[in-house]
C-alpha cells in the first residue's frame, strides 16, 4: 500500500511539471507569435520603382489606390482589387474590351473618385489624400521629378510603375507586377504570374521558331485603336501578337517602332495573303468599305475569303491577358499545323482564367458577344 502512495505521489509530481512546462511553451509561442505581429506592424520594405526611385514603404499595405492609363490593371493582376480605397472616373464607366473594369465593375463602381483618369489627366492630391491609401501606385503619367513632387504633396508613398515599349513580353511588365507584389505581399502571386506569361512566350515561340519564312503567309492588321478609333489605316510595326509567332508583318518594312497610319495606297502595294481587322473600330471600316468597295476588293485577302477578326486589346494601355490571348488566335489562323492541337477560345479561357481567377472565365464569351470574337469577317 505505501509503495503505491509513493508511486502515486510521484505520478502527480511528474503531471505537475509537465502541465507547468506546457504552460510555458504555450507562453512562449503566444509571446513569439505576439512578437512576429508587432514585427510585421513595424515593417517596412524599399522598392526601386521604374523610374528608379527608392521608397521606403511601411508594412502591412491595407490600402492602395493606382492612378494612370494601365496602373489598376496591374493591382487586379495580383488579386490586389479588394485593397483599392479609390479610383478614376473613367473606370466609373463599365467599358468593354477593358478586361479588368469588365471583371470588377461591381466592385470599382462603389469606390470614391480619385480623379477624372486618362493619358493626359493631372493627379488630384487633395482626392488622393481623402481616400487614405497606403501607397499609390502610378503609370504612364509622371516622371521622377513629378512623382516626388506628388509624394510630397500628399505624404503618401508614390510608386511608379511601366509597361516598357512592347506592353506584353516586357522586362518593364515583370519589374512592375514583382514590384507591387513586394509591397502588398503578393510576392508568390506575382511570381506565378511572370512565370507563366513567359511559359507562353516561350510556348509560341517553339511552336514557331522554325518555320522558314517561304512558307510564311505575309499578314497585316489594321483598324488598332490608339488614342482613338481609327480605320483600316491605322496598323502597327513589331505588333506584339505577330511578334510572338514570328509572323511575316508587312508593316515591319517600314522599320518604325509603334502605331502608326499608312496611305491606304501602301496596303494595296503590300497587297498581304491575311489580314487582320480589330474589332474594337469594325465598324469603322465597314462604313469605309461603303463608300470605297473597289478599294477593298482589290486586297488578296478580301477576294480570298482571308479577313479575320481581332480581339482589340489597347483600351487604357494593353491589356496583357488579350495580347496574349490574340497570339494564339493569329497563330491558328497563320500556321495551322503548329496550332493543330489549340483551341483558341479554350485557351482564351484559360489565359483569362490564369489572369483573374474563377471571374475570368466568362471574359471570352463577353468580349466574343460584343465584338464578335474569333472569326472570319466579311464586309
Amino acid at each position: 500500500m505505501l509503495n503505491k502512495l509513493k508511486k502515486f505521489n510521484v505520478f502527480l509530481v511528474v503531471l505537475l511539471i509537465f502541465s507547468i512546462s506546457l504552460s510555458g511553451c504555450s507562453r512562449s509561442q503566444n509571446q513569439q507569435r505576439t512578437s512576429n505581429i508587432s514585427k510585421q506592424n513595424g515593417q517596412t520594405v524599399t522598392v526601386t520603382d521604374l523610374v528608379g526611385r527608392q521608397i521606403r514603404i511601411k508594412l502591412p499595405v491595407k490600402k492602395v489606390v493606382a492612378i494612370g492609363p494601365g496602373a489598376l490593371r496591374l493591382i487586379t493582376y495580383i488579386d490586389g482589387v479588394n485593397r483599392v480605397s479609390g479610383v478614376e472616373n473613367i473606370d466609373k464607366k463599365l467599358t468593354d474590351g477593358r478586361t479588368y473594369n469588365m471583371v470588377f465593375y461591381n466592385e470599382l463602381n462603389k469606390l470614391p473618385v480619385i480623379g477624372q483618369g486618362g493619358p493626359d489627366s493631372v493627379p488630384d492630391a487633395e482626392n488622393l489624400v481623402q481616400a487614405n491609401p497606403d501607397v499609390i501606385f502610378v503609370a504612364s503619367l509622371l516622371d521622377k521629378s513629378k512623382a516626388d513632387e506628388l509624394q510630397a504633396k500628399t505624404g503618401i508613398p508614390v510608386v511608379v510603375l511601366s509597361y516598357g515599349k512592347l506592353g506584353t513580353f516586357d522586362e518593364d511588365v515583370y519589374t512592375s507586377l514583382n514590384v507591387v507584389g513586394k509591397i502588398m505581399g503578393k510576392e508568390d502571386r506575382a511570381e506565378k504570374l511572370v512565370s507563366q506569361i513567359k511559359k507562353i512566350q516561350e510556348d509560341l515561340n517553339y511552336r514557331t521558331k522554325e518555320i522558314p519564312d517561304y512558307k510564311k503567309p505575309t499578314v497585316y492588321i489594321g483598324a488598332l485603336g490608339f488614342k482613338g478609333g481609327h480605320g483600316i489605316e491605322s496598323t502597327q510595326c513589331n505588333y506584339p501578337p505577330f511578334a510572338a509567332i514570328h509572323a511575316k508583318n508587312v508593316a515591319d518594312t517600314l522599320k518604325q517602332n509603334g502605331s502608326i497610319v499608312i496611305e491606304r495606297e501602301k496596303l494595296l502595294s503590300w497587297n498581304p495573303d491575311i489580314l487582320f481587322v480589330d474589332e474594337g473600330n469594325f465598324d469603322l471600316v465597314k462604313q469605309d468599305y461603303q463608300k470605297n468597295p473597289n478599294f477593298y476588293k482589290s486586297l488578296k485577302a478580301v477576294k480570298n475569303n482571308n479577313v479575320y477578326g481581332m480581339l482589340p486589346y489597347n483600351q487604357y494601355t494593353t491589356n496583357i491577358e488579350t495580347a496574349l490571348v490574340d497570339s494564339y488566335w493569329a497563330g491558328k489562323v497563320l500556321y495551322p499545323e503548329q496550332f493543330k492541337d489549340v483551341d483558341p477560345e479554350v485557351k482564351a479561357n484559360e489565359i483569362y482564367t490564369l489572369f483573374f481567377g474563377d471571374k475570368g472565365k466568362n471574359v471570352y464569351n463577353e468580349m466574343k458577344k460584343f465584338f464578335g470574337g474569333f472569326e472570319k469577317i466579311k464586309f
